[in-house]
């Protein structure tokens, strides 16, 4: 499986999972996350996958300062709609790092390691996203803006031609190549576009 090289620099997501340690899936439960398996779930990588990953990222680091997130025991609430926008595949991102969910999600053994409800839409916050500790009810918000990480002015083009199927095999490499490089930059520009509060 060919991939871009700058996946693999993408910082990843440590956790502790007590649900995988319970059934013996990881080794003290301990799950690792990287850029390239929420890509591999969403299909694609573009600013909003890298944006859901990095929010959750820099979220559960502010929550948790020094100490190991615990997957499956954060509740997450969104600004929007899960139908508004991209809010439902930035949601399906956080689902995948942090196990939480609104219905779908597992509904634990005798009262432990349930992840359902533990995610919400709607909320009155003044960002992206806030992640809260079931444990100490502490909270952090998240607000994401890649804005000042421009496209290249060719990719508008590009994309257009690539969409209505008249563009050449050279242009769609192109468009591609130009899509990801703007993902990389993104990346590599973690404090202009994360805020934590």
């Amino acid at each position: 499986m060919k991939y871009p090289d700058f996946f693999n620099t993408i910082e990843t997501i440590t956790l502790q999972d007590k649900l995988s340690n319970f059934l013996g899936a990881f080794d003290e439960g301990t799950v690792e996350f990287s850029f390239l398996d929420v890509v591999k779930s969403a299909g694609h990588s573009c600013p909003t996958v890298l944006g859901a990953y990095m929010m959750t990222r820099e979220g559960l680091k502010a929550l948790y300062k020094d100490e190991v997130p615990k997957r499956g025991e954060i509740q997450v609430e969104f600004n929007e709609n899960e139908n508004e926008g991209v809010a439902g595949v930035i949601a399906s991102v956080v689902t995948q790092i942090t196990g939480a969910t609104v219905n779908l999600g597992f509904k634990g053994l005798a009262g432990n390691f349930n992840r359902k409800n533990l995610m919400s839409f709607d909320a009155n916050i003044n960002a992206n996203v806030r992640f809260t500790r079931k444990d100490s009810k502490e909270s952090v918000e998240v607000v994401y803006d890649a804005s000042m990480i421009p496209a290249d002015t060719n990719m508008s083009m590009l994309m257009q031609r690539c969409i209505q199927n008249v563009a050449s095999k050279e242009e769609r490499l192109e468009f591609g190549k130009l899509w990801q490089n703007r993902v990389h930059l993104i990346s590599q520009n973690t404090s202009h576009v994360i805020s934590v509060v």
